[in-house]
């Protein structure tokens, strides 16, 4: 197909696939909170939705592959399918991110933002999932906590917002992106080391990359790149056990700002090694 039929059609399938997860979006919140709420088995409520939003998900992402629009590459994968519960924690360059985790991840729960509980799209899928507000620092601990002992992985973007991209400041030129166009992350923030040492649960550090560049915050999903962007999912070394260097620490809340640093350190320096970052 020639490049400017090539583009047309992914900026047409683009809008297209916006419009039907709105739609489908609302459906299930229209449909599936109340559902949950007369589901007349309470201990396989949760799991039955988180189930069937993870192949919602999954569905979602085959047709982004399928009409063109994206590619997907995973490294790690099996990690992210245990049978273990874990804390995921990833960086966040796209808007896509939280919709291709739960895609891979069959028993999971998310942490989101406050705002998406008033979402017109999402209020529902949001409640009926028993996904974990950010609004609260230690509700979200305490329920995070409480979704791993059920047997959930949490996914946490510990950046809190989408990463920065400093280049986006000139959107035109987002086209000729190459790797290691991202300078840096947001600081990130320690209430996922909280999750992890409260519930003694193994962190799974995952890196995510995408090119050329698509989805992030200060682009709209008509800015459409010249070709399909691929997004690379890359499942780093799980953390087991607190770092050496936090052996010993007078209190939680040291223990919790070395992990956090540690995790930090250890995807910003895996991202710069795998030439997504320039140092």
């Amino acid at each position: 197909m020639p490049k400017p039929l090539n583009y047309g059609w992914r900026w047409f399938a683009t809008g297209m696939s916006f419009l039907v997860f709105g739609i489908t979006a609302a459906l299930f919140s229209v449909l599936l909170f109340p559902v949950c709420c007369l589901w007349p088995f309470p201990s396989t409520r949760q799991r039955t939705v988180t189930t069937l939003i993870h192949w919602y998900f999954r569905s979602v992402v085959a047709v982004l592959q399928w009409v063109g629009v994206m590619s997907l590459e995973v490294s790690g994968r099996a990690a992210l399918r245990s049978n273990q519960p874990g804390v995921v924690v990833a960086n966040h360059p796209t808007y896509l991110d939280v919709i291709v985790l739960l895609a891979l991840i069959p028993s999971a729960c998310c942490v989101v933002k406050h705002v998406h509980w008033r979402n017109p799209c999402l209020w529902g899928i949001v409640r009926a999932a028993g996904y974990v507000s950010n609004a609260d620092p230690v509700a979200l601990v305490d329920q995070s906590v409480a979704r791993i002992a059920a047997g959930y992985t949490m996914i946490i973007f510990p950046e809190g917002s989408r990463s920065p991209q400093l280049h986006e400041l000139h959107l035109a030129d987002h086209r000729a992106f190459r790797p290691g166009a991202c300078p840096t992350l947001h600081p990130f923030c320690r209430g996922f080391a909280h999750i992890a040492l409260k519930s003694m649960a193994p962190v799974v550090p995952v890196l995510i990359h995408c090119h050329p560049l698509a989805f992030t915050k200060r682009m709209r999903w008509y800015d459409v790149p010249v070709e399909p962007f691929c997004m690379r999912i890359t499942v780093i070394d799980t953390v087991d056990s607190l770092p050496p260097s936090a052996q010993g620490e007078p209190s939680s809340i040291h223990t919790a700002r070395t992990l956090t640093t540690f995790v930090e350190t250890t995807i910003k320096r895996r991202l710069i090694e795998y030439g997504y970052f320039e140092t």
